[in-house]
């Protein structure tokens, strides 16, 4: 029989994260004034996402604080560096990525923190670019059989991808991305996205966070300063995608111009089928094959309860 007073054999499982609850994250910045009006968190949100005032107060604020100290903090070390190599170079941006399952919300955080951290001291000049622009063209994605894998890391031009984030690191005046048209489902040739040397460049995408692939020394996830995952579970995620799908179909879809125009006359039951559908095959698989395994390598996971809104904030340990 044990020894009740001798120790316990059993190891504590040791985390590299912090975990706080949202209160006690909340807590951290009690007294920071909301700089965005009611009006412009509506804006922000993104289909079927409940983001309000108290959330942007408690979650987002303190996160786009911690965000403008780390930009500072990298800022000052550059200046001691600068003197150390008794060198004057201009400091590069900042560049924070932002991953995250389809209908999981990141769009929305990317956009909400772009407009929170223009409004700290060191982080005027904010901007952001999504990995959408770097898919492969439809036309080529048809040719590689890929069409049906589209969003799955092998869909991404990740040479132009790693080009455009190391061009900006190692501060390039101009840097120019390709745009993509959600309302086409494709790359719109001759259309860029220009981005001029920014404070910080927040980078969106289902898979930024993918290590280097087979044969490859370096990912652009190793150019990111700062990298945050937003994580729920796939039960949730797969029913805030199939709600979202409807208000899609009611809305954008009715346009004649959209790539899903097909399924603007679907019943209700038959898109809540063709939604389930899509998921099962294409964003499923994805998510547990490929995003959630690189949750691990965020600096900061935001997790979400089944209402969509955050429960708890995961920070890595310095």
């Amino acid at each position: 029989m044990p020894d009740p007073q001798s120790p316990s054999t059993h190891t504590p499982q040791i985390s590299p994260f912090v975990e706080l609850d949202r209160a006690s994250w909340a807590a951290l910045a009690p007294s920071m004034p909301s700089p965005l009006r009611e009006t412009e968190i509506v804006q922000l949100r993104g289909l079927g996402e409940p983001l309000d005032p108290a959330e942007v107060a408690e979650v987002y604020l303190p996160l786009s604080r911690l965000l403008n100290l780390y930009v500072g903090g990298t800022k000052a070390l550059h200046e001691v560096t600068s003197t150390f190599l008794r060198e004057r170079f201009e400091s590069t941006p900042f560049v924070i990525g932002v991953a995250g399952s389809v209908a999981v919300g990141k769009s929305t955080i990317a956009r909400l923190l772009r407009e929170l951290l223009a409004r700290w001291e060191h982080t005027p000049r904010v901007e952001l670019v999504t990995t959408d622009g770097f898919l492969f063209p439809n036309a080529e994605l048809e040719r590689r059989g890929l069409m049906a894998r589209k969003g799955f890391p092998e869909s991404y031009d990740r040479r132009a991808l790693l080009r455009f984030v190391s061009d900006v690191k190692a501060g390039a005046p101009e840097v120019r991305s390709p745009f993509y048209s959600h309302l086409a489902y494709d790359i719109v040739p001759d259309a860029q996205i220009t981005v001029r040397r920014p404070d910080v460049l927040i980078i969106e995408g289902l898979n930024v966070l993918q290590p280097p692939g087979p044969g490859h020394r370096l990912a652009v996830s190793d150019l990111f300063d700062f990298t945050i995952y937003v994580d729920a579970r796939t039960r949730d995620i797969a029913r805030w995608y199939e709600e979202r799908f409807l208000k899609l179909q009611r809305g954008a879809f009715s346009n004649p111009r959209s790539y899903f125009h097909r399924y603007a006359s679907l019943t209700e039951d038959e898109a809540r089928a063709r939604a389930r559908s899509i998921w099962q095959s294409i964003n499923e698989p994805n998510l547990l094959q490929n995003i959630r395994p690189t949750r691990s390598r965020a600096s900061l996971v935001l997790r979400k309860d089944a209402d969509h809104t955050v429960s708890s904030v995961l920070l890595r340990k310095l």
